[in-house]
């Protein structure tokens, strides 16, 4: 189903979303809602023990100064990773290490970690709750939500964790992020329950829609019933050409002044960052990503390109755990999924590095994405389920909106509230199995 208008689409939308809110005295109760963040939209605190062995004087641990009565302090976000050796210690604190002996992931030695209010929305609205104005991150989505009779604690829920750990393939072991998806398997049979036995819409955002997306598939037919509908906005279904940059080089963290070389050693270590390099399954593997004056890496040269950047203890878990978990995107079979992304934003296609090696900046080719994922990516589950029998896709392309602005800008709000509007009012019901509406 292609939009012929798409105001008159945007308006279509909107008018669900009224009718839905004129009626709901005379409707049945609310689908709550489950929010499941993106890897930098979630708050991590840590605490320090006397194991912790500071890489420096500054990192002691007396920084920082501010802490609560047991010890745990804010790490993400934290404003203090603007300031240079400060972010040496953020960077050291923040990594975590693979222990081929057990074939999984630890945090730094001395360094506790913990996700502050699982089960609540409160830290998924800002990344500094002390800097609402400039961390704003989900509280737009919230207030449009709230807008339509979602209530923090009853029908409005969220999921945040520990976005350094990601999963990993069949047979292997990742205690983190395993024990997050039995969390929010918990979580969602809680809130089904409390809502009177109700399915629940997910609501992710980047990675999380990954990590829903596992968890359906891991879970039974039957259990699939508590959920009623996902709803994935900006997910890197295939991985992302900008991972490629955060291993060679490393990346700002969209944090102004950080200096990436700082924090690269920390972004190599993360799991979630190495599930996320673009895939083989989704990324044509003739076609070179990265090119240097001596050799070329396409997404079937990951193994190649670890050890080439000086970081070979990637290579192995990237082989055992990563490959065989991204070869096929699983259809949900029972939950109906609604992917929003943006397009028309210029994204990494392709790096070239020059003679200064890795350490430099690289000239980039841009193509088409969200400024963060490539829309081969973002369009994969759309590719990959357009022929599969009982399982619904529905994909809402918005022009212009990038990957994170896909949670303020007021189209893309509109066209979320009115998919989750639908979904109530089981207008959604009537969709084809695989649909596309794109906004212009």
């Amino acid at each position: 189903m292609k939009s012929q208008n798409p105001h008159l689409k945007i308006a279509a939308l909107s008018l669900a979303m009224v009718l839905y809110t004129c009626c709901t005295a005379a409707s049945p109760p609310l689908h709550p809602v489950v929010l499941i963040p993106g890897a930098g939209g979630n708050q991590l605190e840590a605490r320090l023990t006397s194991a912790y062995k500071p890489s420096s004087l500054v990192c002691n641990r007396w920084y920082p100064l501010g802490k609560d009565p047991d010890g745990w302090f804010r790490i993400w976000f934290d404003p203090s990773v603007l300031l240079r050796p400060f972010t040496k210690c953020f960077s050291d604190r923040m990594k975590i290490y693979y222990d081929a002996d057990v074939d999984d992931y630890h945090n730094a030695p001395g360094v506790e970690t913990r996700v502050p209010d699982f089960g609540s929305i409160e830290s998924l609205l800002y990344l500094d709750p002390n800097l609402k104005h400039i961390t704003s991150y989900m509280e737009p989505l919230v207030k449009s939500l709230e807008e339509i009779g979602y209530v923090s604690g009853q029908t409005l829920f969220g999921a945040p964790y520990d976005f350094r750990y990601g999963l990993a393939a069949e047979g292997h072991p990742c205690d983190v992020a395993s024990d997050f998806l039995d969390d929010l398997k918990t979580l969602i049979e809680s809130v089904s329950d409390s809502n009177g036995g109700r399915s629940v819409i997910l609501v992710s955002h980047s990675l999380g829609g990954l990590f829903a997306l596992h968890l359906l598939d891991r879970a039974p037919p039957s259990w699939r019933k508590r959920v009623k509908h996902l709803i994935a906005l900006s997910a890197p279904w295939g991985g992302s050409v900008e991972e490629m940059l955060t291993f060679a080089s490393g990346t700002t963290l969209g944090v102004p002044l950080v200096d990436p070389l700082l924090v690269r050693e920390e972004q190599r270590s993360s799991s979630s960052n190495l599930w996320l390099m673009p895939s083989p399954a989704v990324f044509d593997g003739a076609r070179p990503i990265v090119v240097t004056p001596n050799a070329s890496y396409s997404s079937a040269d990951i193994v190649r390109f670890l050890r080439d950047i000086g970081f070979p203890e990637g290579a192995r878990p990237y082989e055992t755990r990563i490959l065989p978990l991204v070869e096929r995107l699983p259809p949900p079979f029972g939950v109906p999924v609604t992917c929003v992304v943006g397009s028309g934003v210029e994204t990494a296609e392709t790096l070239f590095y020059g003679e200064g090696g890795w350490d430099e900046r690289p000239k980039v080719e841009y193509g088409d994405g969200d400024g963060t994922v490539n829309m081969v990516s973002l369009m994969a589950l759309q590719s990959a389920w357009g022929g599969v029998k009982n399982q619904s896709i529905k994909v809402i392309e918005i022009g212009g909106v990038s990957h994170t602005s896909i949670l303020k800008d007021e189209i893309a709000l509109d066209a979320i509230i009115g998919e989750v509007s639908s979904i109530n009012s089981e207008i959604s019901s009537i969709i084809g199995e695989v649909s596309s509406i794109k906004f212009e």
